[in-house]
């Protein structure tokens, strides 16, 4: 891994002091930080593929389909948790930990864990870099980047290794195959990533009255979902005694999102005799709770999603769509993307021009990128369902759910992937990648000779509505 990281670090090029090293970045390596972050995703995806189709990774000493190595590589990188082999039974213990290294770098960012290793071996990180690491991080400067990925390391081996105590606490006198370490390890990093692996066949269903366990997961993937600039905001809290204008956006969303969940799923599915009909009051208020987090990325389930209703489906759908928040571990749209594009909207039909939230503007930039984002992904999940559907003979409420869920990087599944044809497959994988990546950056990332706007024409007007 160091020498991945050596190699990694050479390829975005050596240490320069110049002014001009943006412009010296695409002379150089002929390559933007959007294409170098597609190229490391890539790159992590390729090594994984291979180390997974190696006989050692299977428990059968064979090797499993190039096409499920891919499938699975590209899954654990994207932290999505879709699975077309049971990751308990199918893959060895050494498959195992492939498919673990694979979430938790992917879970952080190839650049966050690069810069890690930088510091291993006593490398500076340039202004080079640091242009990687702010598209990779998403963050408006460069300023303060390095100290970021400090942050964001050092919280992830907090909550990882809580996670794992307390998860070791409640497992270990379980008999498994596994080792009760090793159980609690994988899950915790699994939680915190938002990745939705588990080594147990039925994901968490088993424990889904289980108090304890329920509450570890649900901590372990709201805290990795709300993004690590929030949980700067809160360490930094006594000492600043503010919050920013961002992390009171995600904390409201956040809430918001959960509660709505909550109460749907529990309105929704009380009912259901196939769910938690049967369950006690506190049992279908621990469910709905844990589902309705859950399908904020993180993908695990204690109640057989295939047998719920379509209109609990459809809420899932839509909690999947916006997924979690900027800088975290999860996907999907963002929470605070769903939010400036909803308040424009509402802004703008009660007859205002400007976007206010908290006494403070949102920029007119921040909008159009919300709406960009949000009709890229839109656009992009139609487009994708469509093909699903003409390769598949499943229910189309299954196969949006499938697709939605792949690019939201959540891993829920109504029981259809490992049922995939071959192309329908090749879908869910790039779909997974499109949705890791992100819309936007993507898309820059594919455009040749961006150029600024230089010539500005008389304004018209055409008839919408």
């Amino acid at each position: 891994m160091l020498l991945l990281s050596k190699y990694y670090f050479s390829v975005i090029g050596s240490n320069v002091k110049s002014k001009s090293e943006p412009s010296t970045l695409k002379k150089k390596t002929n390559l933007s930080p959007n294409q170098v972050l597609v190229l490391g995703f890539l790159c992590l995806i390729i090594i994984g593929t291979y180390l997974l189709h190696l006989p050692e990774a299977s428990s059968g000493g064979d090797s499993i389909k190039l096409i499920d190595a891919l499938f699975t590589a590209t899954s654990a990188t994207c932290v999505t948790g879709l699975i077309v082999l049971d990751t308990g039974s199918d893959f060895s213990f050494f498959g195992q930990w492939v498919i673990l290294i694979l979430f938790q770098i992917g879970g952080i960012g190839i650049m966050t864990f690069a810069t890690m290793f930088a510091f291993l071996l006593g490398k500076k990180i340039s202004l080079r870099q640091r242009l990687i690491i702010q598209e990779s991080l998403n963050q408006f400067s460069i300023g303060g980047l390095v100290r970021l990925a400090k942050y964001i390391l050092l919280f992830t081996f907090f909550f990882e290794g809580l996670g794992t105590l307390l998860l070791y606490l409640n497992w270990h006198h379980i008999h498994s195959s596994h080792s009760p370490l090793f159980l609690s390890f994988f899950h915790a990093v699994s939680a915190f990533c938002n990745a939705g692996f588990s080594l147990f066949s039925d994901s968490l269903r088993q424990y889904s009255s289980h108090l304890g366990i329920n509450i570890i997961f649900l901590i372990l993937i709201v805290f990795g979902g709300i993004g690590f600039l929030v949980l700067v905001d809160f360490y930094e809290f006594p000492k600043r005694k503010r919050l920013s204008l961002h992390s009171k956006l995600v904390i409201v969303m956040t809430i918001i999102l959960l509660a709505i969940g909550t109460v749907g799923l529990l309105f929704l599915e009380n009912q259901n005799p196939n769910t938690i009909q049967s369950y006690p009051l506190k049992g279908k208020i621990l469910s709905a709770a844990f589902q309705s987090t859950t399908a904020r990325t993180a993908g695990f389930n204690t109640i057989p999603i295939g047998q719920m209703g379509n209109a609990s489906l459809l809420l899932l759908i839509i909690l999947m769509f916006i997924g979690a928040s900027p800088t975290s571990t999860g996907g999907g749209i963002k929470t605070t993307t769903f939010c400036v594009a909803f308040l424009w909207m509402y802004f703008t039909l009660k007859g205002r021009r400007h976007l206010y939230l908290y006494q403070r503007q949102i920029s007119e930039t921040v909008v159009s990128k919300a709406w960009v984002i949000f009709m890229l992904a839109i656009s992009w999940v139609m487009v994708m369902t469509l093909l699903l559907a003409y390769f598949e003979e499943f229910d189309f409420i299954k196969l949006l759910f499938e697709a939605i869920s792949a690019f939201g990087t959540v891993g829920l599944s109504t029981g259809i992937t490992s049922s995939l044809s071959f192309n329908s497959k090749l879908i869910i994988i790039i779909t997974m990648f499109f949705g890791r990546l992100g819309p936007l950056s993507l898309a820059i990332s594919l455009i040749i000779n961006r150029q600024p706007e230089l010539i500005q024409y008389p304004e018209d007007r055409v008839m919408v509505g």
